[in-house]
């Protein structure tokens, strides 16, 4: 029997709130993992099921980015 080694990745998750009140959870390292929740704790009990499967489909390509910062930028359109 072969046994899988399991390890242990960070992920950074960005937690937005859109104008109904939702809460939208993106793993920026994961192209396409995003949900929501009505609440943030439901959001990240989402996202960390959503990070899950997308490891399960694509483990071996992803990997996490060391987390620098966040920053808001305010541009005149």
């Amino acid at each position: 029997m072969v046994k899988l080694e399991k390890k242990v990745l960070n992920f950074t998750v960005l937690i937005e709130q859109d104008e109904d009140g939702i809460y939208v959870a993106k793993v920026p390292d994961i192209i396409g993992c995003y949900t929501q929740g009505k609440t943030v704790g439901q959001a990240m009990e989402r996202i960390k099921e959503a990070i899950q499967v997308c490891l399960e489909a694509d483990g071996e390509n992803i990997l996490p980015l060391k987390f620098i910062g966040v920053q808001q930028l305010e541009v005149i359109a």
